[in-house]
């Protein structure tokens, strides 16, 4: 059954985000769809974030439940408010702690969903605004134009989780995670999970979120010569090999889950490691896996080539 006007949980984590946190809540009030309660997992902070977060609780008539975080890093965070049932929703919304949300966004990612039925995993993310640590405009994040799927997230994340929505059937999936399993983001491996297990992604180019730039991102915006450089970096030092070693056993903890297809292209990319050169290149196309542009697809078939996958 589809879903008519869902509660959507917002899954905020926080650790000294006292600079920009106001701006990012206050964004939450200002939603044209009101539907929402706020779970935040705060890692030890030391500065006023807490304090904020109980005043802006005080403001509005929504539901504000603030828990303690794991401390062991930002994925770990976002992982720890999956897990949890402090609050249960129809769909839940990653948040970072310094963005600032368009009016819209909520409203746009339940229209998504309430044309599709509730019980199959869904996923939704979008384009974002890039302004500077001052608010100014920088510029847009890029605009994908192929499928989302599994093929795709073996190999790149295009989804920013400080867009990700996600209804709880994928939320259920997610938990099935292994608790001691390690992983490179918590949006990639949303990304992943969700279209493995034969979910649906969605993509919308349309910007949901001004996305902050400043030194104490963790992750800042794919875009531009030097994000490119960085991609090739991540192949020439090996970091692309750590990455897919972390993915590529996580995954493999799960492959029971996987859809009977993309179970299949995981056995075929993982076997791209263990085979001569003509192999590995041959295993790359079979596989079907793929990036968005033609650059960065290359730079696939020259990693498998020299080992770096």
């Amino acid at each position: 059954m589809p879903l008519a006007s869902p509660k959507v949980v917002i899954l905020l984590a926080t650790r000294n985000g006292a600079a920009f946190i106001q701006e990012q809540i206050d964004s939450y009030k200002a939603q044209t769809y009101r539907n929402w309660e706020l779970l935040v997992s705060d890692d030890g902070s030391t500065d006023d974030t807490i304090q904020i977060i109980q005043e802006f609780a005080k403001q509005v008539p929504q539901r504000v439940v603030v828990r303690r975080g794991p401390q062991m890093g930002f994925w770990q965070n976002f992982a720890s408010l999956v897990r949890s049932d402090d609050i249960d929703g129809e769909l839940f919304a990653y948040s970072d702690q310094d963005d600032v949300w368009f009016p819209e966004k909520l409203a746009k990612a339940v229209s998504w969903f309430e044309a599709r039925p509730s019980d199959r995993p869904a996923l939704y993310f979008t384009r974002t605004e890039l302004i500077e640590e001052s608010g100014a405009l920088i510029g847009f994040s890029p605009l994908f134009l192929r499928e989302p799927t599994f093929q795709n997230a073996l190999v790149q994340n295009i989804g920013g989780g400080n867009t990700m929505v996600f209804n709880r059937a994928a939320k259920l999936a997610l938990q099935a995670t292994p608790i001691d399993v390690a992983l490179v983001s918590h949006d990639w491996w949303t990304y992943q999970v969700v279209t493995g297990i034969g979910g649906t992604a969605h993509y919308d180019p349309w910007p949901s979120l001004r996305y902050r730039q400043h030194g104490l991102n963790l992750v800042g915006a794919n875009i531009g010569l030097r994000a490119r450089l960085v991609r090739l970096s991540a192949f020439a030092s090996g970091r692309m090999v750590m990455w897919n070693d972390v993915n590529l056993n996580a995954l493999g903890r799960m492959r029971d889950l996987l859809s009977p297809h993309n179970a299949l292209v995981l056995d075929r990319y993982a076997r791209i490691r263990q085979t001569a050169w003509p192999m590995r290149l041959w295993l790359v196309w079979k596989s079907g896996v793929y990036r968005q542009s033609f650059v960065d697809n290359l730079g696939l078939f020259v990693g498998a080539l020299f080992g770096r996958l």
